[in-house]
C-alpha cells in the first residue's frame, strides 16, 4: 500500500498532470463493490511497477471536478497518464492480465 497515493482535485494537477512519465489513476468511490474487488489488483501492481509508475486513488464523490474533467462515468475506472496526458483507459472490474494488456505497452 506504501505506493497508492491518495488524490485530490487539490492536489490532482501537481500529482499527475505534471509528473512526467507513466502515472494510473483509479477512479473509484466507497461504496462502488467492483472498486473493492480491483482494490487488491491495482495495489499489486503498484508493487510490482514500483518506480516505472506513480499509482494513485481517487474518490469520485469527494473529487468531483477532476471526475466531471476526464468524462467518469462509471466506476471503478483506471486511466493511464504518459506526461501528463491520458492515453488509455479501462472502466468497470477488469482481471489483472486485461489491465496488464491494456497498459503494458505503455510501462517501460
Amino acid at each position: 500500500m506504501a505506493n497508492l497515493i491518495d488524490l485530490s482535485d487539490e492536489v490532482f494537477e501537481q500529482e499527475v498532470v505534471n509528473t512526467p512519465g507513466v502515472v494510473l489513476v483509479d477512479f473509484g468511490a466507497e461504496w462502488c463493490h467492483p472498486c473493492k474487488q480491483l482494490d487488491p489488483i491495482v495495489e499489486e501492481l503498484a508493487e510490482e511497477w514500483g518506480d516505472k509508475v506513480k499509482v494513485g486513488k481517487l474518490d469520485i464523490d469527494e473529487n468531483t471536478n477532476t471526475t466531471m474533467k476526464y468524462g467518469i462515468m462509471g466506476v471503478p475506472t483506471l486511466l493511464l497518464f504518459v506526461d501528463g496526458e491520458p492515453v488509455e483507459r479501462l472502466t468497470g472490474y477488469v482481471p489483472r492480465q486485461r489491465i496488464e494488456k491494456a497498459f503494458g505497452a505503455f510501462i517501460k
